[in-house]
C-alpha cells in the first residue's frame, strides 16, 4: 500500500510526538519534529527524519506559534500536520490555516471543531441529536446572577465550566449558593487566562459518578464506528490518573446504549477522524453527555490493546481520504487493559511538580506491557510543560490479572534523580484500594484516599 502522505509534521512534543512519529514510520511516511529550546535534546528530535527549532520554551512562542509551525511544514515539504493532543489539536483556526496553506490537518474539519469546541453550544447540538445532557445552561452564562438563578433551578451542587475548556481545566464545583458568585468570577478569570475565552456554562454536578467515554473513528465517506468504552473515573481535580477498558461492572445493555449514543452524536455533526464522547454515569444508572473531544486522547492505548486497532494509523489514513480499515462488525474487544499515568509529581506535597535530572530511568517490560514515554536516563525534566513522564499500559484476559500485571509493572519501574519524585507509589495505592479492586470506584475515589485516617478510639 502506498504511503498516505510523503511527509508529516508533528506539531507537538513529549510521548505523543514520539507515538505519532512511530505510526508514521510504519506507514512509510517521513516525519518532521518541531521543538522548542527546552526540547532540543528530546527523544522525538532524535527519532524523526528532520527537526526544526520553532521558538523558546514557553508554548506560546513555540508549540502554539502557528506561523512558525506552518513555515516549518512548508520548508520541509510536509503534506500534513498531526497535532497530537493539547496545544493546537482542537483549534479550528489552526485547521483552517493549514488548509489555506495547502496542508492537511490530521483531525476533524474546522467547522466540526468550531461547533463542538464551544461546549455550551455543543450541549444544545447534541440534545437535538437525541443525546442525554445534564440539566443546565442552554448557552453561555451572561452574569453571576443568571448563574445563581439557574443553579437554584438545577439544584446544588453544580459545576461551572469554561466554554472553551478541556483537559480537566477551567472547572469549579459549587456546593452552596453563597459560594457561587466568587466561583463564577474566579473560574471566568482562569478561563480568560488559559483559553483566551472567559465564557462559562453551568451543569448539575453528580456526586460519586463514573466517567465513561467512548472512542469513535469516522471517515470522509460516512462510516462511523465505536471502539468500545473506557472508564476514566480515577481522577484528581478532573485530571485522569488511571484508565481502563472495558468499564468494569457495566451492564451490557447500558454499554450498548452509551456507545450507540456516541455513534449517533458523531454522525449528526459529520465527524471525521478520532474523537471521544465523554459521559457521566450516575449511581442510579443514568448517563449524560459531558463533552466531546475532537482529538486523540492520552488514554487511547487501552482501547488499542483491547481492540487491536491502531488509532493513530487510522487517523492518518482517514485524513488522506481513505476509508476506515474496519467496520463495526470487525471491532471485537478482548480481555482487559489498564493504563496508569506516571507523573513527575510529589503526592506528599499535594502533587506539586518535581522536575530535575533523571539519573536513572528504567521502564518496566515483560509480557503484555506497553510503555509510552519520551523520557530517558540523562534527560532533564523541565518546568515548562506538563509533568507526564510515561504511560504504563497492560493487557490481560481478565481484570484481576490486569491489576496484578500493572502492580508488577509499576514495581519494576525505576526513576531517580536529585529532587525528582513520581506518582508511582500513589498509583500502587490506588490499585490496592478495595473500591478499585472491586471495580466500584467513582470520581470521588482519590479524594477519599486523601482523607485523614480516622483516629482510633482508645479503650479504657
Amino acid at each position: 500500500m502506498n504511503a498516505p502522505f510523503s511527509t508529516v509534521l508533528i506539531a507537538n512534543r513529549g510521548e505523543i510526538a514520539l507515538r505519532v512519529a512511530r505510526a508514521c514510520r510504519e506507514l512509510g511516511i517521513r516525519t518532521v519534529a518541531v521543538y522548542s529550546s527546552a526540547d532540543r535534546d528530546s527523544a522525538v528530535v532524535r527519532f524523526a527524519d528532520r527537526s526544526v527549532h520553532i521558538g523558546p520554551a514557553p508554548a506560546r512562542g513555540s508549540y502554539l506559534n502557528m506561523p512558525a509551525i506552518v513555515e516549518a511544514a512548508q520548508q520541509t515539504g510536509a503534506q500534513a500536520i498531526h497535532p497530537g493532543y493539547g496545544f493546537l489539536s482542537e483549534d479550528p483556526d489552526f485547521a483552517e490555516i493549514c488548509e489555506a496553506h495547502g496542508l492537511v490537518f490530521i483531525g476533524p474539519p474546522a467547522q466540526v471543531m468550531q461547533q463542538l469546541g464551544d461546549k455550551a453550544a455543543a450541549r444544545t447540538l447534541m440534545a437535538e441529536a437525541g443525546l442525554p445532557v445534564l440539566p443546565g445552561s442552554t448557552g453561555a452564562l451572561n452574569s453571576p446572577a443568571e448563574a445563581e438563578a439557574l443553579a437554584q433551578q438545577v439544584g446544588f451542587p453544580v459545576i461551572l465550566k469554561a466554554v472553551a475548556g478541556g483537559g480537566g481545566r477551567g472547572m469549579a464545583v459549587v456546593r452552596a449558593a453563597g459560594d457561587l458568585r466568587l466561583a463564577y468570577h474566579q473560574t471566568r478569570a482562569h478561563a480568560r487566562a488559559v483559553f483566551g475565552d472567559e465564557r462559562l456554562y453551568l451543569e448539575r454536578f453528580v456526586e460519586d459518578a463514573r466517567h465513561i467515554e467512548v472512542q469513535v473513528l469516522c471517515d470522509r465517506h460516512g462510516a462511523v464506528v465505536h471502539l468500545g468504552e473506557r472508564d476514566c473515573s480515577v481522577q484528581r481535580r478532573h485530571q485522569k490518573l488511571v484508565e481502563e477498558s472495558p468499564a468494569p461492572n457495566l451492564p451490557p445493555e447500558l454499554r450498548e446504549a452509551i456507545c450507540a449514543a456516541a455513534v449517533r452524536g458523531a454522525a449528526a455533526v459529520g465527524f471525521v477522524g478520532a474523537g471521544t464522547f465523554e459521559f457521566v454515569l450516575t449511581p442510579t444508572g443514568e448517563f449524560y453527555l459531558m463533552e466531546i473531544n475532537c482529538r486523540l486522547q492520552v488514554e487511547h492505548p487501552v482501547t488499542e490493546l483491547v481492540t487491536g486497532v491502531d488509532i493513530v494509523r487510522e487517523q492518518i489514513t482517514v485524513a488522506a481520504g481513505r476509508p476506515l480499515s474496519i467496520r463495526q462488525a470487525d471491532v471485537l474487544p478482548r480481555g482487559v487493559a489498564l493504563e496508569c499515568r506516571v507523573n513527575a509529581e510529589a503526592p506528599e506535597r499535594d502533587f506539586a511538580p518535581a522536575p530535575g535530572l533523571l539519573t536513572e530511568f528504567v521502564p518496566p517490560g515483560g509480557p503484555f506491557v506497553r510503555v509510552d514515554t519520551h523520557a530517558f536516563t540523562g534527560w532533564r525534566i523541565g518546568p515548562d510543560y506538563d509533568s507526564l513522564l510515561a504511560k504504563v499500559a497492560v493487557w490481560a484476559p481478565d481484570r484481576e490479572q490486569a491489576i496484578a500485571r500493572m502492580r508488577r509493572a509499576l514495581g519494576e519501574f525505576r526513576v531517580d534523580g536529585p529532587g525528582v519524585s513520581t506518582t508511582l507509589g500513589f498509583l500502587g495505592e490506588t490499585l490496592d484500594h478495595p473500591l478499585f479492586q472491586a471495580g466500584r470506584h467513582t470520581t470521588g475515589l482519590v479524594a477519599r484516599m486523601r482523607e485523614p485516617a480516622p483516629v482510633a478510639q482508645l479503650s479504657d
